[in-house]
């Protein structure tokens, strides 16, 4: 049922894996078009469940609870990628899964994922599998150092990861090295980081949004900047690889395809994330169309029209108490557009919500949101 060409009109029902607030802004965006929603996860009333017809609660790995989901829903889509992915491929013959298990292997094993890239010729920092210290010692002398020792599933804002150069301490890598697989890469100095949105229509037309320009603070995405503050030049050749990576995967749905700006203006991927991204939530009030209306339409098997941005647009994370920072601040600006996700814990470090201020100013639109710097 997944391979069906039939497009998936309103009010059929989007069955989301994944509760948390980019399930909520796809089940907004499908709301919006008329679509019923469901959403499957373990914590009550999470952000997606909010707005959500119906939630079922349940592990992620639960396959009683997924095949119930999928029963239910005309198509199934997923908002993050460490889905069991052997849980959905038991419930591919009951719905429409039309993003497929194949994206969710390659995208949530960072050594498939760079593996891919290479032998699809996109353009990746060397690297190398590894399992123990040898096979690491071999590595940093092939590919060279500084370099990055990742897990090759799971972690993510940092976690999972070990800087290697000449302050490294080994011991802290030798106790935990033969516990699961890494990836080692080369540690590429670059100018800035990037994003681009990328996903396929119900035509297959390839459909790219902006380029963001992105600075982290401690890992984790702080700050976007649409359009990115780079030549015609690079910006064309962030979207020249949007769209051979949409073509390789044989995409549906919103891929976020975070990149490096080298020296020389050469583009090298970071990583592919197969879902709407945090530093595309600009687009919800600064372009034409979302990328969660996006991926919306593609997974359902509707057209996209080119992407259209209004004007500029800066989107700062909200993290920990610096929501309740900005509601407090809210009424003395109303340029922002304020995202609320609805956790019900604030801790420090996770994601609470986001502002998005669009304008034609980029240097007023930081210094609007400066506060949260």
């Amino acid at each position: 049922m997944s391979n069906s060409n039939s497009p998936i009109l309103p009010p059929a029902t989007i069955g989301i894996i994944g509760g948390g607030q980019l399930g909520q802004m796809m089940a907004l965006a499908a709301k919006a078009m008329g679509y019923k929603v469901g959403v499957l996860d373990p914590t009550e009333d999470a952000p997606a469940a909010q707005v959500a017809d119906f939630q079922i609660i349940a592990a992620y790995d639960d396959v009683s609870a997924l095949k119930q989901l999928a029963i239910k829903s005309n198509v199934l889509t997923y908002e993050f990628e460490n889905v069991d992915q052997n849980a959905l491929r038991q419930v591919e013959n009951l719905t429409q899964v039309p993003q497929g298990v194949n994206l969710l292997t390659i995208t949530s094993h960072r050594l498939r994922e760079k593996t891919f890239c290479q032998e699809h010729g996109l353009p990746v920092t060397p690297f190398a599998s590894v399992k123990n210290m040898s096979e690491l010692k071999t590595a940093i002398e092939k590919i060279g150092q500084p370099g990055l020792l990742k897990t090759v599933e799971g972690g993510y804002d940092g976690h999972g990861q070990f800087d290697i150069n000449q302050d490294t301490d080994w011991s802290i890598i030798e106790s935990e090295i033969e516990q699961t697989e890494w990836i080692y890469e080369l540690r590429q100095s670059f100018v800035r980081e990037l994003s681009i949105m990328v996903t396929r229509d119900g035509n297959d037309q390839v459909i790219a949004f902006p380029v963001s320009e992105n600075q982290h603070q401690h890992h984790i995405l702080h700050t976007s900047i649409i359009p990115a503050r780079i030549s015609q030049q690079v910006a064309n050749k962030a979207r020249q690889i949007a769209h051979q990576t949409a073509e390789a995967l044989n995409l549906k749905g919103v891929l976020g395809i975070e990149l490096f700006e080298l020296a020389g203006g050469d583009l090298m991927i970071n990583e592919l994330a197969p879902r709407p991204h945090n530093s595309g939530h600009y687009s919800i009030e600064a372009c034409n169309i979302s990328q969660f209306d996006a991926h919306i339409r593609s997974i359902c098997g509707l057209s996209i029209p080119p992407i259209n941005q209004f004007e500029p647009a800066v989107m700062v994370n909200l993290l920990g108490k610096n929501l309740l920072t900005a509601r407090r601040d809210w009424v003395h600006h109303p340029e922002w557009h304020l995202h609320d996700y609805g956790k019900a814990e604030v801790r420090q470090a996770r994601k609470m919500g986001h502002i998005t201020v669009t304008g034609k100013d980029v240097d007023a639109l930081l210094k609007s949101v400066s506060q949260f710097s």
